[in-house]
């Protein structure tokens, strides 16, 4: 798990003051709450929002919402509906300390927890937009992930992978100076996997148990 000080040195955020108590969240599951970097005025922050992109177009009410909308696959980003406003207007990263894959086998899902091989965290491409309930008013930020084909560690486990950024693409990304060609898998040397507990992704499992991401037998 990453601390503040170290999202803060990595996405240079400029409002220091809010600062987070970070906790370890090893359960994270669609239409949760995850953390993104957004840029607004010039001004980075870290912003908490709904995983599951709701278009500001939406109309009906949030439960309406059938589509898996946690995910924007890079080659129809620009067209889907769903994503296309967002993708040429907000722009986000989505901190992370790894991420889950599931395999097939048989009958079964084996998960599989990808984790950087160096730095502590990993920084995948987003888009996010902000919905207003017309029965409340209130808005709501979400967020989407983009996914592209995967390099060769991540194709030995699923056809697709999270499209992870370097410092260099940050701002570009952010600024909406970069577009589909920047949306490309990942070095083969930049991640590691390990099997761990079919427990993840459980509604039995917690938030805060680290043992989803101990190492099972394989």
């Amino acid at each position: 798990m990453y601390t503040w000080e170290e999202l803060v040195r990595l996405y240079r955020l400029t409002d220091p003051y809010m600062i987070s108590n970070l906790q370890p969240r090893y359960n994270i599951c669609p239409t949760t709450t995850v953390d993104t970097v957004v840029e607004v005025n010039g001004n980075r922050q870290l912003v908490p929002m709904r995983w599951g992109l709701i278009p500001a177009w939406w109309s009906k009410p949030l439960n309406d919402m059938k589509l898996a909308t946690f995910n924007a696959r890079a080659e129809t980003v620009d067209t889907k509906p769903m994503f296309r406003s967002a993708f040429k207007k907000n722009r986000c990263i989505i901190p992370a300390s790894g991420y889950y894959e599931w395999q097939t086998a048989g009958k079964q899902k084996l998960p599989w927890y990808f984790t950087p091989t160096q730095e502590p965290i990993l920084s995948i491409a987003g888009i996010w937009d902000e919905w207003t309930d017309k029965e409340t008013g209130k808005a709501l930020k979400s967020c989407a992930m983009l996914i592209t084909e995967p390099n060769k560690l991540a194709a030995e486990i699923h056809d697709r992978m999270p499209v992870l950024l370097q410092p260099e693409q940050f701002g570009p990304w952010l600024h909406g100076e970069s577009g589909k060609e920047a949306l490309l898998p990942a070095n083969d040397n930049v991640l590691r996997k390990v099997r761990v507990s079919p427990r993840v992704n459980s509604f039995r499992a917690l938030d805060e148990d680290g043992t989803l991401i101990d190492p099972v037998k394989t």
